[in-house]
């Protein structure tokens, strides 16, 4: 690491090593005292710079008429080999002659893959390419019992892949990309589903949305536009216990991007994707914070707490009868020494049992990773499952103690509250979509390595499978990351928050052909070599909310990102609880 020579600096530096908490690796001081600084929302202005290097140019299926089909949907399945490298090689060869071979049709879609029979996984594969740009990550809740959510079918056939449980996925460019600056549209939803087919499970286009698409863009965000979803050109599928290899191409005459254009384009970053995969190591050095600030700061959080306990209180209240609203906080760290995204992202990978990990990161942008707990819904055919997660505890030191706050946590009047208008407003909606609906459990606990939460799960039998983007302008957003009721929530948060939520609390995940599924973008970061760090997280505000109690969830929530794992009780795959001790940190950032 670099010597700090400012004075000022050497002191942050003594301070975040007395402190002992750290940024997955980096030494923070103790962000539970507050940083007296407050910042304007269109002053909050973060500059960094550009280590990745975006991949050849891609086409916007947006530019798209969504009513008109593409010509064609294939998926090719070529022999099975032994090592990574074999498989770009043979990936390489399938393109060459597909250049002399094009098909006969103005528009379509073609997914070439090779199965591996080694297991490799997705983020050692993406750490291995040269920072190729556009690059996403997206990764299953559970390594165990997706089958139907991976391979069921190939070339539209009942032959599967062996082996066949999807673990998480990578990708590097663009087959196709789709960004805008309105909101979110129908149009644009069917601009998706245009490259889309039953027939071809595994193209897929993985991406997020941003939480309020009408409130203003601070320059972080710009790049990931309203929304921004990418069918990579190149992928890595991460099995159970083997892995596959594939490229995309998509080309559409009408907009001037043809099979020759799509072709070049994918043979110019294939040229630069790494043969070699080493395993990349989760443990991580230490490296100083110079400096960290929140938004807002805890002054004016507890004032804005206290005016939404106002608002919330009266009788001509917006938020009728009391109804919650979700206030975050954004916290910004500037670093000694450059973060490394996918670093970042295998560290979460750690404590990420029951937690969806993810990663998007387009072209002139830093990198939105997280860790998420929580589903907004998975749609297969026409079964659909959602969720309500809500109110929050810390794990307990031991076995006794943590049955305590469990017991603590289901009794507690203020966090049922908060929880039933949850799980209420997604059966409401849920209802209103399907022909049936089944909550179960009601009321549980469910357990993190860290936290806790109130939980219900949600399934039904929709009316009809094409309502996609009906079922997503109905859940999003919900109550656990807005408030209730959603639009006047809305409205609240747009005029207390003093920051742009971009992507965070918005939904993240992929759409799919046979199904979709989306998570809702919480426990997440912004983050770039160069860059250091916006860490972001929220709290329910209710009656009976207390403004200091809230911010010191905001820091638990936090804390898979800032804080060591040295004297803190986690949990094993088997439900146990263990303690544990670092000699650096297990997270980063």
């Amino acid at each position: 690491m670099k010597k700090v020579k400012s004075e000022n600096r050497g002191k942050d530096v003594m301070a975040a090593a007395v402190a002992g908490l750290c940024i997955g690796g980096f030494m923070i001081p103790d962000l539970r005292k507050g940083y007296l600084g407050s910042f304007p929302q269109l002053q909050l202005r973060v500059s960094y710079t550009r280590y990745s290097k975006p991949c050849s140019p891609a086409m916007n299926g947006c530019q798209g008429d969504p009513h008109i089909p593409v010509g064609t949907f294939q998926t090719r399945t070529l022999p099975p080999v032994s090592t990574h490298s074999l498989a770009l090689r043979s990936l390489s060869s399938a393109v060459d002659r597909l250049r002399s071979d094009p098909p006969p049709f103005p528009s379509g879609i073609l997914r070439l893959q090779v199965p591996i029979q080694e297991k490799i996984e997705a983020t050692d594969w993406l750490h291995a390419q040269p920072e190729l740009l556009p690059r996403c990550f997206f990764s299953s809740r559970s390594q165990s019992g997706n089958s139907d959510s991976f391979v069921e079918s190939v070339n539209g056939d009942d032959s599967s892949l062996e082996d066949p449980n999807l673990v998480s996925v990578a990708g590097i460019g663009a087959a196709v990309f789709f960004r805008h600056f309105h909101p979110f549209s129908f149009d644009d939803w069917k601009s998706i589903k245009r490259f889309l087919s039953k027939k071809c499970p595994l193209i897929r286009a993985y991406g997020g949305i941003r939480f309020d698409p009408r409130a203003d863009v601070s320059s972080e965000w710009k790049a990931f536009g309203s929304f921004y979803f990418v069918v990579p050109q190149v992928e890595f599928n991460e099995l159970e216990g083997s892995s596959v290899l594939a490229t995309t191409i998509a080309w559409d005459n009408a907009i001037s991007w043809t099979w020759e254009k799509a072709i070049c384009a994918l043979q110019a970053t294939m040229c630069q994707v790494s043969s070699i995969v080493v395993r990349l190591s989760k443990e991580v050095c230490n490296t100083f914070v110079l400096s960290d600030s929140h938004v807002p700061n805890k002054a004016s959080w507890d004032d804005a707490v206290n005016q939404a306990l106002q608002i919330i209180g009266r009788a001509d209240s917006p938020l009728v009868k009391g109804q919650p609203v979700v206030l975050a906080r954004s916290s910004r760290v500037v670093t000694a020494s450059h973060i490394d995204p996918i670093a970042s992202l295998a560290c979460l990978q750690v404590e990420g049992q029951n937690a969806y990990q993810f990663l998007l990161q387009p072209p002139d942008a830093p990198a939105f990773l997280g860790s998420t707990p929580e589903r907004l819904f998975h749609r297969k055919e026409l079964c659909i499952h959602s969720e309500a997660l809500a109110a929050t505890r810390a794990r307990g030191g031991s076995k006794a103690q943590d049955l305590q706050i469990e017991l603590d946590l289901l009794s507690s009047p203020k966090d049922d509250f908060e929880f039933s208008i949850v799980r209420e407003s997604i059966q409401r909606k849920l209802e209103a979509l399907c022909i049936t609906v089944l909550v179960e459990p009601k009321k549980t606990v469910r357990k993190l390595p860290r936290i806790q939460h109130l939980y219900a799960q949600l399934s039904g039998r929709l009316r009809s499978a094409d309502n996609e983007f009906d079922i997503l302008s109905s859940l999003h957003p919900t109550p656990a990351v807005c408030g209730f009721p959603s639009e006047e929530a809305r409205l609240l948060i747009a005029k207390t928050e003093m920051f742009d939520r971009g992507m965070y609390a918005g939904p993240v995940g992929w759409f799919g052909g046979r199904e979709t599924e989306l998570a809702v973008g919480i426990r997440s970061a912004l983050v770039d070599k160069g860059f250091g760090g916006l860490i972001y997280a929220g709290a329910g505000i209710v009656r009976g909310s207390n403004s200091s109690l809230e911010w010191e969830e905001l820091d638990l929530k936090m804390s898979q990102f800032t804080k060591c794992p040295e004297e803190m009780t986690l949990e094993d795959h088997h439900g146990q609880l263990f303690h544990t001790s670092c000699s650096g940190c297990l997270i980063s950032i």
